[in-house]
């Protein structure tokens, strides 16, 4: 596995997490890490990147998901399917350097492995409109 995609997958899971301890961020990020001992620095730094852009511009990338997913809420959608579009979305709109076709397929194979399988077609469909919007 790669180094940015083992740090896509520790993103989701740190976020995942998150969900569930909003009340001590800086503590459960803390934890998180502790738990993560043979992770590689390439992969634990993108993943910093990651969640705090993702956390820095969360309002904006909430935002944009719910213009393009039709019908759908963001409190309506899994917390893991909702997590993975948020850094999903934070790459398209904030990572220049980073290719829309990696980001997309990146998304869609996490949520294979994550998240259900309509998830992937799910999150391609969202993902796909906002890129093309960029």
């Amino acid at each position: 596995m790669g180094l940015r995609r083992k740090g896509r997958e520790l993103a989701l899971q740190l976020l995942f997490q998150l969900h569930f301890n909003q009340d001590d961020i800086p503590g459960s990020i803390d934890i998180f890490w502790e738990n993560q001992p043979e992770c590689l620095p390439e992969a634990r730094e993108f993943a910093r990147i990651l969640v705090a852009g993702t956390l820095d511009n969360l309002s904006a990338i909430d935002a944009l998901i719910e213009k393009y997913a039709e019908n759908w809420e963001i409190g309506r959608m899994a917390i893991v399917d909702r997590n993975i579009l948020r850094f999903a979305v934070f790459e398209l709109r904030f990572k220049q350097d980073i290719p829309p076709k990696v980001t997309i397929n990146e998304a869609i194979e996490i949520a294979k492995k994550y998240s259900t399988p309509d998830s992937s077609r799910f999150i391609n469909g969202i993902l796909d409109k906002i890129a093309k919007q960029s």
